[in-house]
């Protein structure tokens, strides 16, 4: 398996080159996936550092929505997704026609979009968050009334932080809702010096035992402090990867070993390979839909 590795590894390395592409791995990924990245982050950070290349080709490893907001930051460049199929259940749970129809009943709403979300969504919105600036997002608006898509938990949890009241609509993570409060009290037990990390998209029950809330790229950056030794994470058991890799010496837990997102884990090195090979599936965002999208995520980026 490893020589095959080896093999498929050097042929992408080789091929990345040729095609002058970056390869962007989210922190969701196969550990193999990962290691070959350029870039290993969350979603909005893998395409502003992108965005900052003089590549021609990004290879975008994650899901549906990512890549499309690479084609929104990066329209002059080619942007692949190995697999087409690695969408996002939550960003499904909501569409541009649906949420048209949402803003007729509020009409004076200021829409705040989830950069979990498709572009046409995005496009629909008045500017967008995501779970590491929602809060400072949240907090610059003077509006009466805010409707906060597509993410009901962490709608909530902005809530409860910033004391705003939201119209939240009710779509959610099936991969954080699996992660229950009783199996982190059984942790906190077992490991009684271990700080508790949790994801902000968890239900409001998780983060109430959560020492920490933090988006994916805060908990790597927790995960360095000094003083962490031992930490249960409560997000998508992918991100075990990167921080063992990053902390070699600490403990990482991962909170429920079902916490899988079945569509992250959909690319591989062969899938990889073969996009860098056909040049395909490209994702592009039709320019209609890019521009409005992008400046919803421009005003976003003028605050955070």
């Amino acid at each position: 398996m490893e020589s095959k590795n080896a093999d498929l590894i050097e042929k992408i390395l080789d091929l990345k080159k040729t095609r002058n592409a970056v390869i962007l791995a989210h922190n969701y990924q196969l550990g193999e996936v990962q290691d070959i990245a350029d870039f290993v982050g969350d979603s909005l950070e893998l395409s502003q550092n992108a965005a900052k290349t003089n590549a021609g080709v990004i290879v975008f490893c994650g899901v549906h929505f990512m890549a499309e907001t690479a084609s929104i930051l990066c329209p002059d460049k080619v942007v692949l997704l190995p697999d087409m199929n690695a969408g996002c259940p939550m960003a499904d749970m909501i569409t541009a026609e649906r949420l048209r129809a949402k803003k007729k009943e509020h009409p004076q709403a200021v829409v705040v979009c989830y950069i979990n979300s498709s572009a046409e969504v995005k496009a629909e919105s008045d500017i967008c968050c995501t779970s590491a600036n929602a809060i400072k997002v949240i907090e610059s608006l003077d509006a009466r009334e805010i409707l906060f898509i597509p993410d009901q938990y962490l709608g909530h949890y902005i809530s409860a932080k910033t004391g705003r009241k939201m119209i939240l609509w009710p779509g959610f993570c099936p991969t954080h809702v699996r992660i229950r409060p009783e199996r982190i009290k059984e942790l906190k037990r077992e490991y009684p010096q271990a700080k508790v990390v949790v994801h902000p998209e968890c239900t409001p029950e998780v983060i109430a035992l959560a020492d920490e809330v933090f988006s994916t790229s805060g908990m790597c950056r927790y995960a360095r402090r000094n003083e962490v030794r031992e930490m249960v994470v409560g997000t998508e058991i992918g991100i075990i990867h990167r921080l063992k890799k990053e902390n070699p010496g600490k403990r990482f837990i991962p909170v429920s070993e079902q916490a899988i997102c079945p569509n992250m884990k959909l690319i591989t090195l062969e899938k990889v390979l073969w996009s860098l090979e056909e040049m395909n599936p490209e994702v592009k965002v039709p320019e209609g839909v890019r521009v409005r999208a992008k400046a919803a995520v421009d005003k976003m980026l003028q605050i955070s």
